[in-house]
């Protein structure tokens, strides 16, 4: 049977920002769509916080026991299900199994069944601006800005989750000396220069070393070997695979306690983009459909307007055009990478079917990217 579940996402956060959930909706046509969608996923699966699984506007059905879930999900149960039989039904068999539940779209009146035992409740605080009474652990939703979740905060929520940390931020400035750095050994780095200068400007910040040899050395590069320095690092992986590191390096460069959320996200697109890739671009393409995904967060991870940051760099035509004018090769993977970022699951699927892709692979891309983006930011 032809797959027809494609997920979306979204992060949750705490009161400061930090990343503490991943949020999994579900568009599909019915339960056993989705239960089978969900049992695909099994080797990709994120295991570095819990992940809340939304059956969007699904009711949600003893069905959907045909998956086991991993020890870190979450069954979301709206509210508005909770008097259904079938509901009622599953709630029971959850409990029993030792599910942990989260009840989403909570409202002050809502009646909930006695036995019920929620570790997170889900509203929308625009319906419901008040998290007084909410049971478990209350989290905002629908917030259009950091000003509204610092407003949803004061009002008793512990977190939220969704995508407002996108929007609301300070006015661009210029770079700062810890990104002006990074980007001065890209340029390096992708004008080819002597090892021993790159070394030199390396040596001139002890944290970018350590911080770029962990990456180099994380689980995700699947390296056979420890690598112990710059130098060791050219010599086996050479510049083109650097260049990819320092790019990601960029990215992670923000000493903003509240930047973790930005900086999945950016980490997630580039992981996305890149998996991608190889089902319609040369390998040649991939580091830079990483690049791309990823620096398309830099004006709010640096502050500064993506005009500037293109303009200080050493950058492919390829990713240039895809940053600032949506057009070119990278584009079309990078508005497929934006797609998984909300609700409109008919959108992402008709931008899937468009590249020739299929859910399995973009529900395994994502997937796989966002467990790849955690083991870097945690």
């Amino acid at each position: 049977m032809e797959a027809t579940t494609i997920f979306t996402r979204e992060p949750v956060v705490n009161r400061k920002r930090a990343i503490t959930a991943n949020r999994l909706i579900a568009h599909g046509p019915d339960v056993a769509s989705v239960v089978e969608a969900l049992n695909a996923l099994g080797e990709v699966w994120p295991t570095q916080h819990p992940v809340f699984i939304s059956l969007e506007r699904l009711v949600p059905t003893p069905d959907l026991m045909q998956w086991r879930p991993p020890d870190n999900a979450m069954i979301e149960i709206p509210a508005q299900t909770l008097g259904h039989p079938r509901t009622a039904e599953l709630l029971a068999e959850l409990a029993e199994a030792g599910i942990h539940t989260c009840l989403a779209w909570w409202r002050a009146d809502t009646v909930e069944p006695a036995q019920a035992n929620w570790r997170f409740t889900i509203t929308d605080a625009r319906k419901q601006p008040s998290a007084s009474g909410a049971p478990g652990v209350p989290l905002a939703w629908g917030l259009a800005d950091i000003q509204a979740f610092q407003g949803a905060m004061q009002q008793g929520f512990e977190g939220a989750s969704g995508w407002f940390f996108l929007h609301g931020n300070p006015p661009p400035k210029a770079l700062t000396p810890a990104h002006g750095q990074i980007v001065r050994l890209l340029n390096m780095v992708r004008n080819g220069a002597d090892i021993k200068d790159i070394e030199r400007l390396l040596k001139q910040d002890v944290a970018i070393s350590y911080k770029l040899l962990r990456y180099i050395n994380s689980a995700g590069f699947g390296l056979m070997c420890e690598i112990q320095s710059f130098r060791h690092a050219v010599s086996i992986l050479g510049y083109d695979a650097l260049n990819k590191w320092l790019s990601l390096l960029l990215v992670t460069a923000s000493r903003d306690p509240a930047a973790p959320a930005l900086m999945q996200t950016a980490i997630v697109r580039g992981r996305f983009m890149e998996q991608l890739g190889t089902a319609w671009l040369d390998e040649s393409h991939l580091d830079n459909l990483f690049i791309t995904g990823a620096f398309s967060q830099l004006p709010l991870l640096t502050g500064t307007r993506m005009e500037e940051i293109v303009e200080a760099m050493t950058l492919p035509e390829g990713i240039c055009d895809a940053l600032l004018h949506d057009r070119g090769e990278y584009a079309p993977l990078l508005r497929l990478a934006r797609l998984t970022e909300g609700f409109d699951g008919t959108a992402l699927a008709a931008q899937s079917a468009e590249l020739q892709l299929t859910p399995e692979q973009v529900n395994a891309a994502l997937l796989s990217a966002l467990g790849f983006a955690d083991s870097l930011t945690a």
